[in-house]
């Protein structure tokens, strides 16, 4: 069959430089992601835009 590892012992297995290389980069991307997200939600923000109450007259 399969050489699938048993996990049903409940017991983790070590960490690999693989799973920890793919942590750190879910992780940046995540920040990158919230970062671009607060970026979009301070452009799009009605209350923050300057000209917005004021007449040119």
């Amino acid at each position: 069959m399969t050489n699938k590892p048993d996990h049903s012992s409940g017991a983790k297995a070590p960490i690999t430089a693989r799973d920890a290389r793919l942590k750190a980069a879910l992780k940046a991307n995540l920040a990158r992601r919230k970062q671009q997200a607060r970026a979009r939600a301070d452009d799009t923000d009605p209350s923050k835009d300057k000209a917005q109450g004021e007449s040119n007259g």
